[in-house]
């Protein structure tokens, strides 16, 4: 039993706590402690004051003591399981949580950390679940609504999660970490106007908020501001150096902009940070080659050792991070085992019908006759402002819009998803061609004029003094007749490759997951005869001025005469800098970032030779049987 000199003694140290000085409470807490081990209030409020500290390790072991006194304090145990929470102990958190429920389930804070653990053990319905209980107990509880929206995102319920967010919001409107979750919602959802408002309004609340800065730059690189979007990085940085992901993205983002040296240091700091996360490795690859008995590609070789222990993603990032590596060093049997573990990792994860897609070109071709494109000729939007260069991934695409987007009439927009956009603006029979070619005989005149004027509008927003706007997005050749239609007098470059070059390029790429049959080599090859056969229906079907073919292997042996062709195409004066791409600055957020920001060069003409012997499957689709073909 406490003696009544503990009592006042315990009372003069809760009153010091309650005024903020610290130290002489815990001086006073610590002797209660020695003169009675199981005074459960001086454990406990100790235990407080060295979580307040940091020191968690001791705060967890004292609050553990306290609520093992009986009988049990349900006050003491939200606040051991708070503590835990904080430790990411989140098995013990939740094994105190039930414990402290069974004694009363209303408590709200127990409830918090149980949802809150469940969710960072990914049981994310459990987590809604226990969330949706909190709330019908308390329903203004804003930290509850705006972790109930990260459960919600994990399940891909992004409306409803946004919803969730707008309710916290609602209740605090200066609740400046929901309107950062927001943010955060909104660019996995590409709504990257709405996500850059969201985190400039969390800012204009908190500016200290690193996260915020840090989705910003994400968002800004979306959007192609490159520039504000390191600046945004930076922001990150100063507010919190060891922030490794704002780090690694700030390297992303430099090498997009041909910035190799800064994006090699932003990466290695990163790197020291985090040395497990595979997918830092993988920036480090493409930004510098890594030779043998480099430490960091000793550190990637000794972590794969450990490859169940990582994620898919980041055993993935790993493997393609590995054969770059090796690559580099013309290591090709180590090299091409590092892709096909990646890649068939990578095609477990997507959900990719072949038949459909292949069906789709197969219906494209069959859709778009001859006679129909001959009778729809002169029907769209007469502009000669639009410039598509496309083909297959990996075919040259980049070098050429490079090539073009340095003539200082033109501006190169990359890989922008804007002739989609724009007839899904349209909506109607319009966008529903864009899957369902068959929908392409439903189309007036006036749909075709509007299409191609609302493409238009888009891109010339991009570079309102440009007499050409490149875009590159590849996939763009599956509606060529669409767009041809749309836009008489836009020009059409269509890049090709040697077909083997073409598609192990494809394969040595972790490529987005909208270009899901690249991860297969037989699936791969299928896709190409799929578009090898659309292209040739194509030549048949336009105007013989409309598409120009360049063959990569051609601009690399004689760059000056194929540019020509190509500024000539574009119905552009010759202007020398074209001959100068490498030295152009502009972001490029393709695969082949670093390659445009170097001369002209010939080691990737017959790349496939070294690796025929790894290449059956595809070979056997393209139908070549004989080294020589």
């Amino acid at each position: 039993m406490p003696t009544a000199d503990d009592r006042q003694k315990l009372q003069a140290a809760h009153a010091l706590h309650q005024k903020g000085r610290l130290g002489e409470a815990a001086i006073l807490y610590r002797q209660l402690i020695t003169a009675n081990p199981n005074n459960f209030h001086a454990l406990h409020f100790l235990g407080l004051i060295e979580a307040g500290r940091g020191n968690m390790e001791q705060a967890t072991a004292l609050l553990a003591r306290s609520t093992a006194i009986r009988p049990p304090n349900v006050q003491f145990i939200e606040n051991y399981a708070t503590a835990l929470c904080k430790t990411l102990d989140y098995a013990r958190a939740l094994a105190v949580c039930r414990d402290g429920l069974a004694l009363n389930a209303n408590s709200t804070a127990l409830l918090y950390v149980y949802a809150t653990s469940l969710l960072k053990t990914g049981r994310l319905q459990e987590s809604l679940t226990q969330f949706d209980r909190l709330l019908r107990i308390q329903p203004n509880h804003v930290v509850a609504l705006n972790e109930r929206a990260f459960a919600l995102a994990e399940m891909k319920n992004y409306p409803l999660a946004i919803a969730s967010v707008d309710k916290a919001i609602a209740i605090a409107p200066r609740y400046a970490d929901a309107h950062l979750n927001k943010g955060n919602l909104y660019g996995v959802a590409k709504l990257h106007d709405k996500a850059l408002a969201a985190y400039d309004t969390a800012l204009s609340i908190d500016s200290s908020l690193a996260n915020a800065w840090f989705g910003r730059g994400n968002v800004l690189r979306e959007l192609n501001r490159p520039e504000e979007a390191l600046t945004s990085y930076d922001k990150a940085l100063a507010l919190a150096p060891d922030h490794a992901e704002a780090l690694a993205r700030k390297a992303l983002v430099s090498l997009e902009c041909g910035r190799l040296a800064e994006a090699s240091e932003a990466i290695e700091r990163a790197i020291d940070l985090a040395p497990r996360r595979a997918s830092f490795y993988h920036t480090l690859a493409l930004a510098r080659r890594l030779p043998l008995g480099d430490p960091r590609l000793r550190a990637m070789e000794e972590l794969a050792r450990e490859m169940p222990s990582l994620s898919a993603d980041e055993q993935i990032a790993l493997h393609f991070a590995l054969a770059k590596a090796f690559e580099d060093n013309a290591d090709h049997a180590r090299s091409f085992q590092s892709l096909l573990a990646g890649n068939a990792l990578k095609r477990k994860q997507l959900a990719y019908d072949e038949a459909a897609t292949l069906g789709v070109l197969e219906r494209t071709r069959a859709a778009f006759t001859v006679d129909l494109m001959r009778a729809g000729r002169g029907r769209g939007d007469p502009s000669s402002l639009p410039v598509f260069i496309l083909g297959m991934p990996r075919s040259g695409t980049t070098l050429v819009e490079q090539i073009l987007a340095s003539h200082p009439r033109v501006f190169g927009a990359g890989e922008i998803p804007d002739f989609h956009l724009a007839a899904e603006e349209l909506g109607g029979a319009c966008a529903a061609a864009l899957d369902s070619p068959e929908a392409v005989s439903l189309l007036s005149d006036e749909q075709f004029r509007r299409l191609g004027a609302g493409y238009v509008g888009r891109i010339r927003a991009m570079a309102p003094t440009a007499a050409r706007i490149a875009n590159k997005t590849t996939e763009n050749f599956r509606w060529i007749g669409l767009i041809h239609l749309a836009l008489p007098n836009a020009r059409i470059v269509h890049v090709r490759r040697d077909p083997v070059d073409t598609c192990l390029s494809c394969f040595s790429l972790m490529l987005n997951d909208q270009l899901a049959y690249t991860f297969d080599l037989g699936e791969l090859g299928r896709y190409y005869r799929g578009y090898a056969a659309t292209m040739a229906h194509w030549r048949g079907a336009l105007p013989a001025n409309a598409m120009l073919e360049v063959r990569y292997e051609e601009v690399v042996a004689d760059l000056e005469g194929q540019a020509r062709r190509i500024v000539a195409h574009c119905g552009l004066e010759w202007d020398s800098r074209c001959l100068d791409f490498h030295q152009t600055v502009r972001p490029v957020r393709t695969a082949s970032m670093t390659q445009v920001r170097q001369p002209i060069y010939n080691s990737a003409v017959g790349r496939w030779r070294v690796y025929q012997a790894f290449l059956g499957p595809l070979l056997a689709e393209l139908g070549i049987v004989d080294e020589a073909v």
